[in-house]
């Protein structure tokens, strides 16, 4: 990092802060503060949906996932324009009609008020969690820039979210995200365009897709019933609905952003842009990650992009095996890029298959490096992994014997466990990695702009939510003295104060998971088929009353839980599973009632 990418990243950072606590300063009362006054207008809309979903770890994991598995990933998308047609054709009248300050206050009208506090504490579950993710995806990149504590690096980020998130609530949050998503977008082509020029003159942007696509990363349809397999045709499209369907619109962070319009017309475009937009925004950000791939095909790429990681095992008793793994890497590369410019030259079935048996043996040393690093920062894992290999030397006296098949299998899952390691996973780290090595100056304080901007617009709109749902649909509700606007809108700044400080407390214990986009659609399968079922019962099932919804939602949330525990099937099922459990139990527990009366 040079002065010009710290004037380049400061510079946008304080103006996007700075416009959004000016232009909203005027937030004085309820109707301003927490549903932004009802004036903005359909692109500010769609814009702020966008900017709400599209966090850091969009930038982060959706490249560094192409990178690794190619752009399959892009199916999990195929069902927002489905669930926009759906939200634009039901949900928006609906909301627009009862001028709801929250989607919950609906359920109290349609059931009970225990109905709707029970599914405002499962949203402020998920969603909280979500926003402390959130935080702690950018945090990586800065410490990897500065090298500074993640802990101080989560309160920084954490406060400048909170200062115009409290400052104008609603309507700053919308505001900043429009300018948000013009910084995202202007350094997302950028970095494109600066990748294609990086790759060698010789080899062409279709040669480039050939070769990515002689790799196997650009299988993007997949039309297999395999439930082992998380991303299909299938599951984007009815379990990416569902999960669509109960994000966008019973989710308050992105109800939120469309209760703010002028209009049910400006509310339904915003929506429709949202819905034609989405999927080719997220097909371009993996075809971002693709390109790095490519580029590393012509350009030695580290054994594991966590540097630190790779420093740690380098001074360490494992030293002299990670160098013969580069070494061996080093061949590879030479041997991938020979075989890479023969593709792009001629491409045949023959350097398809070189290519696909080189890339095998990349895998193999990945794994192999991130077991080494695995070894060296965990000491137990390592005495662990020393005497089971011990014992699996003295039982090999006798292969055919089931004990030295067990033990072998046993050292055989542990060396997959440290590979899938959460210390040793590299994958969100590749695009920022390649980003401060390969880009220019100026455009590296520009995309960490990018990165952080989308952290920001992502994290100041679940703060946002929170808080309001908190103020709505708990506090103000269950009070019994009725208080003015004024002390509502007081309420729900501190409540904002509180829940910022909620997620930097997560932050602050969150680590890497397999992929942070997973984590994040993960916890968001997990509740939200429960949430969705609730209201498609209030919606289209008027026999259905309050308490058989509540008990029903329980018992749903519970199972739900329990299946994705014990892993069963591909967590974007569990969005379909859920509805269909909570809508089956409820109607089950109302008909014995009727029977029983």
């Amino acid at each position: 990092m040079q002065a010009l990418d710290w004037t380049v990243l400061i510079g946008t950072l304080a103006a996007i802060v700075g416009y959004g606590t000016w232009k909203t300063r005027g937030s004085k009362n309820s109707e301003d503060y927490i549903r932004g006054g009802s004036t903005t207008k359909w692109w500010t809309i769609g814009l702020s949906v966008m900017a709400t979903q599209a966090s850091a770890i969009t930038f982060l994991s959706t490249t560094g996932q192409a990178f690794s598995d190619g752009m399959g990933f892009v199916q999990f998308y195929f069902g927002v324009p489905i669930a926009m047609v759906i939200i634009c054709m039901v949900f928006i009248p609906l909301y627009h009609k009862l001028k709801v300050y929250t989607a919950y206050e609906f359920l109290e009208d349609r059931f009970d008020l225990k109905t709707r506090s029970l599914t405002a504490i499962l949203f402020l579950i998920q969603r909280g969690l979500a926003a402390g993710i959130t935080i702690f995806a950018p945090a990586i990149i800065l410490s990897i820039v500065l090298g500074w504590n993640l802990i101080t690096l989560n309160i920084i980020i954490g406060i400048l979210v909170i200062i115009y998130t409290v400052s104008g609530g609603t309507k700053a949050v919308s505001v900043t995200q429009k300018q948000q998503m013009f910084v995202i977008f202007a350094g997302m082509f950028a970095a494109f365009f600066i990748i294609l020029d990086l790759i060698p003159d010789e080899i062409s942007f279709t040669s480039a897709l050939d070769i990515a696509g002689a790799s196997g990363k650009m299988e993007v349809l997949d039309f297999s019933f395999d439930l082992d397999n998380r991303y299909t045709i299938w599951t984007g499209i009815i379990g990416g609905s569902f999960l669509a369907l109960s994000y966008f619109g019973t989710d308050q962070s992105q109800v939120q952003r469309y209760l703010s319009g002028k209009s049910v017309k400006e509310m339904r475009w915003g929506m429709m842009f949202n819905g034609l937009l989405k999927v080719p925004m997220q097909f371009f950000i993996l075809l971002v990650g693709i390109m790095v791939f490519v580029f590393y095909q012509f350009n030695p790429a580290p054994l594991n992009f966590i540097d630190a990681s790779t420093e740690k095992v380098l001074a360490s008793e494992y030293s002299d095996e990670y160098k013969i793994l580069q070494e061996k890497q080093a061949v590879l590369f030479d041997q991938k890029k020979t075989v890479s410019i023969q593709l792009a030259k001629s491409y045949n079935d023959a350097d398809k298959k070189q290519l696909l048996r080189l890339d095998s043996i990349e895998k193999s040393h990945r794994a192999e490096s991130k077991y080494l690093i695995k070894r060296t920062i965990d000491a137990e894992y390592s005495a662990k992994y020393d005497k089971l290999s011990a014992e699996v030397a003295e039982l090999k006296k006798d292969p055919s014997s089931e004990a030295y098949k067990e033990k072998k299998a046993e050292l055989k899952t542990l060396y997959k466990d440290a590979a899938k390691d959460n210390e040793t996973n590299d994958r969100d780290y590749m695009f920022i990695s390649f980003i401060l090595k390969y880009l220019p100056h100026g455009l590296i304080g520009l995309l960490l702009a990018v990165i952080l901007s989308a952290a920001m617009s992502s994290t100041a709109s679940e703060i946002n939510a929170l808080a309001t749902i908190t103020s709505m649909d708990l506090y103000k509700r269950n009070l019994t003295e009725e208080k003015d606007d004024a002390h509502y809108v007081k309420a729900t700044k501190l409540f904002t104060l509180g829940w910022g400080i909620v997620a930097i407390i997560i932050a602050c214990f969150a680590s890497l998971a397999e992929n942070l986009i997973q984590l994040v659609n993960i916890i968001g399968s997990i509740f939200y088929g429960n949430v969705l079922g609730i209201f498609l019962l209030a919606f289209f099932f008027k026999m259905v009353k309050g308490n058989a919804v509540f008990t029903a939602a329980l018992i749903t949330q519970v199972l739900i839980i329990g299946i994705w525990y014990i892993d069963i099937m591909p967590f974007l099922w569990l969005n379909l599973v859920g509805c269909a459990l909570v809508m089956f139990i409820a109607i089950i527990l109302q008909s014995m009632k009727k029977k029983v009366a």
